[in-house]
Parts: structure tokens; C-alpha cells; sequence
């Protein structure tokens, strides 16, 4: 009996130190998967920003019909948001303040134009996650619960102001 449990104690300590590998591995990808994810959808914030900035009156339209007020100063907030918010995701820069309207403008957009997925979530999750505002809301949560990661200028700084304290 005491073999087997020998060989079983040996055998477990092996795959704990194999499962170590594997973690430390996963974690050396932690930064740059963040930076691939942050470079990848900071891009497409941006571009819908400027889309919005530089084409304003299609997406004033699209607020009027929703009854939202003051529909060209929200439209420059969110096109703003968007557009300001994708460069500080890019650069790595205040990512988890400039993730905070990001959420807030996937939010809104998920109460005005897609409203009838956002009522259908538990009925048909499907639709939920197929609309465009679920992916840039899901990346905007990932950023500021995980940060931007080793590559970036938030680390940066941070990196000085603690090595300077």
C-alpha cells in the first residue's frame, strides 16, 4: 500500500510542477496579450470615433430619433469618447480612467439603438452579444479590471513614480 501511495505522491508532485510551467508560461502572456487586445481595439475605438466625428450628422439623426437630449453635443461626446478613448488605449495611457466612458457610451448605445437586443438578453443571449457594442464593452470591462499591461505608459509611469518615492 505504501507504494502506491509513494508512486501517486511522486506522480502528483510531477504534474503540480508541470501545471507550475503552464501557469508561469500563461502569465509571461498576460502583458502581451493585453497590448495585442488594447492596440487591436484602441484602433477600432479610434476609427469609430473619427467615422462619427467626421461624418456628425448621420449619428445626430440617429439620436434625434431616439429623443436624446441635446442630440449634436451627446454625438461629440461619445464620437470624443471613442476617438480619445481608442489613442489612450493604444498608447497604454490612463486605460483604466479612459475605460470608465467607454463603458458608459457601450452602455448608452445598448439603451438607444440597440435597445431590442439589450431586452432580449436572457430570452435570446445570441442577438445580446452579436450587436457591435457587446465586443467594444467586453474589451472596455477587460481593460479596467486587468490594466494595459507591462507594455504600456501607464506601467511606465508607474514604474518611475515608485521607483522615485
Amino acid at each position: 500500500m505504501s507504494k502506491i501511495l509513494t508512486r501517486w505522491i511522486c506522480m502528483f508532485k510531477e504534474r503540480a510542477k508541470a501545471y507550475q510551467k503552464l501557469i508561469t508560461f500563461a502569465t509571461n502572456l498576460k502583458s502581451p496579450i493585453l497590448m495585442l487586445c488594447r492596440l487591436y481595439w484602441g484602433t477600432l475605438f479610434l476609427l469609430a470615433g473619427w467615422g462619427k466625428l467626421t461624418h456628425m450628422d448621420p449619428f445626430v439623426s440617429l439620436l434625434t430619433q431616439f429623443d436624446f437630449p441635446a442630440p449634436y453635443f451627446f454625438a461629440y461626446l461619445a464620437a470624443c469618447t471613442e476617438f480619445f478613448g481608442g489613442i489612450c488605449l493604444i498608447l497604454g495611457l490612463a486605460s483604466r480612467v479612459a475605460a470608465i466612458p467607454l463603458i458608459i457610451t457601450m452602455l448608452i448605445a445598448y439603451a438607444t439603438a440597440h435597445q431590442e437586443s439589450l431586452k432580449s438578453i436572457f430570452r435570446n443571449p445570441t442577438e445580446f452579444v452579436a450587436e457591435s457594442p457587446f465586443n467594444f464593452l467586453l474589451i472596455s470591462l477587460f481593460v479596467f479590471a486587468f490594466g494595459p499591461g507591462r507594455f504600456s505608459i501607464d506601467y511606465l509611469i508607474e514604474k518611475y513614480l515608485l521607483e522615485n518615492k
